[in-house]
This record gives C-alpha cells, sequence and structure tokens, in this order.
C-alpha cells in the first residue's frame, strides 16, 4: 500500500460527507497534487477511524483518519473545505454547517445545500443574508455545484446561448436509468421509488421542485436577462409491470418505477426556461417519454432559436456506468472549482461570476 507524500505548497483541503459524490471527490483531493487532505468527516459511525485512502477506494494510506467532529475539522484551519453530506433531508444543519465553516474563515465547495446553487428569488432573503453575513465575517466565499442542478443547468445552456442571435426557449434535461444507482434515501424518501402511485414524496410536495430546481431556473433567467413571472412544475409517475430488482432494493409491482417531471419558468405567459427530468428503473418504462442518447443516461440541453439546439451529453467512466460517470463529473467540477474559489471575493459565488474553469493541471499522459 503507498503512502501519500507531504504536499507543503498544496492547498489544505477538508472533505465533509464520504457518500456518492463526496467519495468521488475526496479521491480526486488524494491523488491531485495540487489539494494536501487534512480532515475527512463522515455521518456513520461505521467510517470513523478508517483511513481517507480506504473511504475513497483508493490502495493508498493518507494518514489521514476520518472523524465525526465538525470543530475538529474546522481547528486544522484548511484552506478549503469540500461539503458533500446530505442536504436534502437535513437542510437546516447543512445550513448551519455552512455558516460555521464561512465564519472561521474557511471557502466551501460542495454539492449541498443545493439551494445556494442561486438562492436569490428561491429562498427567504433571511437565509440568504445569514450565509452572506458569516462570509463577510470570515472574509471567506461558497460556491455549490453538481450536474442537474449544476453545471448541465447553467454552464453549458450559458455557453451555447452566447452563440445566439435569438433565443426563444431553454430546456435542459435528465433522461436516465436510476436503476444501478444505490443512495437508499435519495431513491425512497427524496424521489419516491417504490411507493404507491400517488404517494408523493417530500420531492413532489406543491412547490418543493420549484425550489429544488428554482435555483437552475432563477440562474439562467438572470444570464439572459430576463424575469420570471411564475414557476410552475408538474410530475407524472409510472407504475412497475411486476416485481423486479434494483440496486437499492426490489420495486414491487404496481408502485412507482418510473418518473417524469419539469419544471417550467414562465415569462409573458409562456414556458422560456425549462428542466426536464426523466427517470425510469428500467428501460421499457414509457417509451413514449424522452430516451437517451447513450443506453443508461445522458442529458440533454435544448435551445429553440436563431440558431437552435440539441446537444447531448453523454458521460461514460472506466470504472462505473452512466450514474457513476455523473456523480464523478459532479465532483470533478465541485474540486477543480476549489483554486477560483479562494481567489473570489467574499460571499455566495455562481456560475455567473465564477472564471471558466478549464481543467489546468489535470493532464495525465
Amino acid at each position: 500500500m503507498t503512502e501519500i507524500p507531504n504536499r507543503p505548497e498544496a492547498i489544505r483541503v477538508a472533505l465533509i460527507g464520504t457518500g456518492n459524490c463526496g467519495s468521488l471527490a475526496l479521491r480526486q483531493l488524494i491523488d491531485d497534487p495540487r489539494f494536501d487532505l487534512t480532515g475527512v468527516w463522515v455521518s456513520s459511525d461505521a467510517k470513523v477511524g478508517k483511513d481517507a485512502g480506504e473511504l475513497a477506494g483508493l490502495d493508498v494510506t493518507t494518514g489521514v483518519t476520518a472523524i465525526n467532529d465538525l470543530d475538529a475539522i474546522i481547528a486544522e484551519k484548511p484552506d478549503a473545505i469540500v461539503y458533500c453530506a446530505m442536504g436534502d433531508t437535513r437542510l437546516p444543519q447543512a445550513m448551519a454547517d455552512i455558516r460555521q465553516i464561512l465564519s472561521a474563515g474557511i471557502d466551501v465547495v460542495g454539492s449541498a445545500p443545493g439551494v445556494l446553487q442561486y438562492p436569490w428569488q428561491v429562498i427567504p432573503d433571511k437565509y440568504i443574508e445569514r450565509i452572506e453575513d458569516a462570509a463577510r465575517q470570515g472574509d471567506s466565499s461558497v460556491f455549490m455545484t453538481g450536474v442537474d442542478p449544476g453545471f448541465a443547468t447553467d454552464l453549458l445552456p450559458f455557453a451555447l446561448a452566447g452563440t445566439c442571435q435569438r433565443i426563444e426557449q431553454i430546456r435542459t434535461m435528465e433522461i436516465a436509468d436510476y436503476a444501478s444507482y444505490d443512495g437508499a434515501t435519495v431513491m425512497f424518501e427524496v424521489m419516491g421509488f417504490g411507493n404507491q402511485i400517488g404517494d408523493f414524496p417530500l420531492l413532489f410536495q406543491p412547490g418543493v421542485l420549484s425550489i429544488a430546481w428554482g435555483t437552475a431556473i432563477r440562474q439562467l433567467a438572470a444570464g439572459l436577462g430576463v424575469e420570471v413571472d411564475e414557476i410552475k412544475d408538474s410530475v407524472e409517475q409510472e407504475p412497475a409491470p411486476e416485481d423486479f430488482d434494483v440496486a437499492v432494493g426490489t420495486i414491487k409491482k404496481g408502485t412507482v418505477a418510473a418518473l417524469r417531471f419539469q419544471i417550467e419558468g414562465m415569462v409573458k405567459g409562456k414556458p422560456v426556461i425549462v428542466v426536464e427530468h426523466i427517470t425510469r428503473l428500467r428501460p421499457d418504462l414509457r417509451p413514449d417519454w424522452a430516451q437517451s442518447a447513450q443506453p443508461g443516461g445522458s442529458y440533454r440541453v435544448e435551445i429553440v432559436g436563431e440558431p437552435s439546439y440539441t446537444m447531448d451529453i453523454c458521460p461514460t467512466s472506466r470504472n462505473g456506468d452512466h450514474n457513476y460517470a455523473a456523480i464523478l463529473a459532479a465532483a470533478g467540477r465541485i474540486v477543480n472549482a476549489i483554486p477560483d474559489v479562494l481567489a473570489a471575493p467574499p460571499g455566495i459565488r455562481t456560475t455567473l461570476d465564477m472564471p471558466l474553469v478549464t481543467g489546468k493541471g489535470l493532464l495525465r499522459l
């Protein structure tokens, strides 16, 4: 087993959360010579005391063992913290963690809370101001990102929109088979797979989708220079035709096995900015819904205008399937943004005011 050498000139970074995204971010923090890992926080008692290399699935020893004490992580005074702890089901706690870290003068880059990707007109101003106050106190900044919401709903649409002479609508889509996704909390509690038809989880309660993806709608609107009058959301559920197994368990006949939901940013009565998700647990379900550009799943950006565009993004990996590759992309976007977040002014930073992350330092021959 290889030992990781000291990196005295590297950026000192700690990691919070070693789930699907966090473990992949951790892998890069260990492998990438730009960074020096100072600590790892975990929520599971079973992970406490394990070396970071083991938690990242690497055959290396880092000398950094996992703890569940956030104060101790902060006391090491890293330059930045990568925050990948669950935010969907523990939003107040995640927001409190971010404030504590920022107040201590530590920059934050991460995947959660997702509302911080672009919180204006999405969450009440008082919650935004608390984050901004903490950032001013610590002279620190925070940048949240991901895939969708994330670079597939902001960075890539903006890149295409910048070549248009006229735009009538922007639609971003995730079209994916989640059968191999092994996050039980997301699958059952957040998305409601395996529920009875009409039994909607928290994500599909009135207005929740408009908050969860409101960050994408509002950020695209800001970049386009338009005012969204209203955000509408809707969801369709499709039942399983028989019992079948997926990574997180058994989906019973008649329970939810496919979903289609969309969030529409309305401008003068027209859906100008649309986010659509089609999530299946079997590829044969609802063939009339949009199909992915590669087996398993893809992302799509559609622009109706002059010129019009359809761009399909097909993440793949040597080490996993499409779901793994998409999470890997989110982790890469997070970690690669660290140097620019350190250089950014204090406060909540977004794709609109972050410089283009180019992949500098990533070439491996």
